[in-house]
């Protein structure tokens, strides 16, 4: 590979021109002594396990970090000229990769956000702010009928399937989240032992190909479910109907990712393109969902069950609730998923033009729940583009209980977005199956930074919190976060949103709901001609 030619080349040319020097002018010597300490800088770049960059690219990779080091003039002069466009989000990425190396946060100046833009949005402090509680608060998942509930973390990993990420990758995730106590989403590519290798605790998610749990003919596997399901790890089972980065299409690995390794443990051809349903086959409608969940839970001896979506139709997701309410069987969880997520691969198209963003979703699923009277009984997940305090608070004021991230947890673990995720020629070893390029991500250094970077947000969430004046995610009312709607008004999301009372849904459904309501049909996914 490239980095074993950069370095074996090096100590070629070293000893060539050494011998030049032997027998030449002192000039030649110069370049010897260059040539030997780039030779050095290479082989410690080789042997060094902080960086996957330099292990991948030795000497070559120290531009990288060249860069980095000028970030604070680079940006300044791209912002001056509108080129990217995004300084909040490299800010967002330097916050990841220093809470990640444990370095502290603060900085010095003043916001360089424009607060006065339109859209701008703003946590309201209080001027009797309350001490932080000694420990982080957590959220019980388990409903009534389920026998196994689990204590989730505020901030846990999100779902990526072994193929979409390195077996390194999956590795450092799951041991940071043994030893940080939060949960490690597996994805929808099925229980490898690379989730299980560092004991931490697993949510297992199942998507339409029924990776892990399948017949031949790619049905759903009930005997097979049981088997998976009674890992101890596995601590609550999720089940994917759509995605925030493509809602409405199955699951896809490029086939130069699929590996002899994934291909055995999905049950699909090796080098291959796999694609996933875009529908489920195990069920048809609504009814036929919520019975499926109360069946997995039965076969899983009692662990909680939920689903996952991208919302994008209201009155589907009240088809849903009607379904719940008539069979008298609900979810312990729903992750709610925006349009904003990511992935290692789907259509431009999807990504940028198909589902809800996070806040829309995410406001209309807690809405929903409490009008029809089924909020007390199902816990909320959030997940896109969460990645700092602020973003776990904001959540959990629009309607979430915990939140999960994909895109920051790979940053915390070296990812550096080169967006080569599809192509199988990731730089730092975090989203390939070459094993060349993998062995870059040093396992126990990875496994510290994930766990040191959600361990950090968390404690900055509660202090958000406390600065709030509340001590308990119980406490946040949606009077809290404002939005500024002109240059000359801003209105917190209590006066921007409709918020349902307890039941008012199969009561006196208000105007802006009616419509919805009477098209939602628990027989169908399809809402009803009105």
């Amino acid at each position: 590979m490239l980095r074993f030619f950069v370095v074996g080349f090096l100590l070629a040319a070293t000893i060539a021109v050494g011998v030049a020097a032997s027998i030449g002018s002192w000039a030649w010597w110069v370049l010897a002594v260059a040539l030997a300490a780039l030779l050095g800088v290479g082989s410690y770049d080789l042997a060094q396990r902080r960086h996957a960059v330099l292990r991948n690219y030795p000497i070559l990779g120290h531009m990288r970090y060249l860069l980095e080091s000028l970030r604070p003039e680079l940006q300044q002069y791209f912002i001056e000229r509108n080129v990217d466009g995004r300084p909040y989000d490299r800010d967002i990425r330097t916050m990841i990769y220093e809470r990640a190396k444990g370095i502290h946060g603060e900085l010095s100046f003043g916001t360089e956000r424009d607060i006065e833009s339109v859209g701008y949005e703003y946590l309201v402090h209080s001027n009797a702010p309350v001490p932080e509680p000694a420990s982080a608060p957590r959220v019980l998942i388990g409903g009534p009928d389920c026998t196994r509930p689990y204590s989730m973390s505020l901030f846990n990993v999100s779902s990526m399937s072994f193929g979409a990420l390195s077996a390194n990758a999956l590795r450092a995730l799951n041991r940071g989240a043994a030893l940080g106590g939060f949960a490690h989403d597996t994805g929808e590519g099925g229980l490898t032992p690379y989730h299980l290798d560092g004991g931490g605790d697993l949510v297992w998610e199942i998507g339409s190909g029924y990776f892990g749990t399948r017949t031949r003919d790619g049905a759903f596997d009930p005997a097979r479910f049981a088997e998976q399901a009674a890992h101890e790890q596995i601590k609550a089972i999720s089940i994917k109907l759509s995605q925030g980065a493509k809602p409405g299409l199955g699951g896809v690995l490029p086939a130069a990712k699929v590996s002899a390794e994934i291909a055995e443990f999905r049950g699909v051809p090796a080098h291959e393109k796999c694609v996933s349903p875009a529908a489920h086959s195990a069920f048809r409608t609504p009814r036929e969902l919520v019975a499926f969940l109360a069946r997995l839970r039965e076969l899983s001896d009692g662990k909680p069950i939920g689903f996952k979506l991208c919302l994008g139709s209201r009155s589907e997701f009240l088809a849903i609730c009607k379904a719940m309410l008539a069979e008298r069987l609900t979810p312990d969880f729903i992750l709610v998923d925006g349009a904003e997520g990511g992935t290692a691969a789907a259509p431009l198209e999807y990504e940028d033009h198909v589902g809800l963003p996070l806040t829309d979703g995410l406001i209309t699923v807690h809405n929903a729940l409490v009008g029809t009277g089924l909020r007390d009984r199902i816990k909320i997940g959030a997940s896109g583009k969460v990645a700092v305090g602020n973003d776990i608070v904001k959540r959990l004021i629009q309607g979430a209980d915990y939140t999960n991230a994909a895109r920051a947890m790979m940053m915390a673990i070296g990812c550096i977005q080169a967006q080569r995720c599809h192509t199988n020629h990731c730089p730092v070893g975090v989203a390939t199956q070459d094993p060349r390029r993998a062995r870059a991500l040093d396992v126990a250094d990875k496994t510290e930074r994930v766990r040191r970077y959600q361990e950090a947000t968390v404690a900055q969430a509660v202090q958000i919190m406390a600065s709030l004046g509340v001590d308990h995610p119980a406490q946040l009312t949606p009077h809290l976060l404002r939005k500024r709607i002109s240059t000359t008004e801003q209105l917190s999301y209590a006066e921007l949103y409709d918020w349902l009372a307890p039941g008012q849904l199969t009561g006196e459904p208000p105007p802006a709901w009616a419509a919805d309501w009477a098209a939602a049909d628990p027989d169908s996914f399809r809402p009803r001609v009105r």
